[in-house]
């Protein structure tokens, strides 16, 4: 069974940076991919970034590329998501993702997801 824990959230001034983790427990996770997602009141839950377990290719989200940084440590099992230049806008509930098949198209492809961690950025 996989298990995913996040960690890192907080209150944070605009323009400040924040990395969120993402400890991950189970099996074998070389057939994975692991994606970040946000999700703001009222709102979908949005997609931000990806990352291949095994080749570390990674992918995201037009609206973050260049501030957010998906990478991740094989050792410890823990996916980062570093957010530089951070806005108002960021203010989200942030959720790590599995997809046990690194299919990588729908947030329907992501099988198991933290409990997710907030992100708040004050103007």
């Amino acid at each position: 069974q996989v298990q995913l824990i996040e960690s890192g959230g907080g209150l944070v001034q605009a323009g400040d940076s924040l990395r969120l983790s993402c400890a991950a427990s189970g099996p074998n996770f070389s057939s994975y991919a692991m994606g970040w997602f946000r999700q703001a009141p009222g709102e979908a839950r949005l997609f931000l970034a990806a990352i291949k377990w095994s080749s570390g290719d990674t992918y995201y989200a037009d609206s973050v590329k260049g501030r957010f940084t998906i990478s991740r440590d094989k050792v410890k099992k823990t996916v980062y998501l570093q957010m530089n230049s951070l806005k108002p806008d960021d203010t989200a509930v942030y959720y790590c993702a599995a997809d046990s098949t690194a299919t990588i198209q729908t947030i329907l492809d992501y099988d198991y997801w933290g409990q997710g961690t907030q992100v708040t950025v004050s103007s």
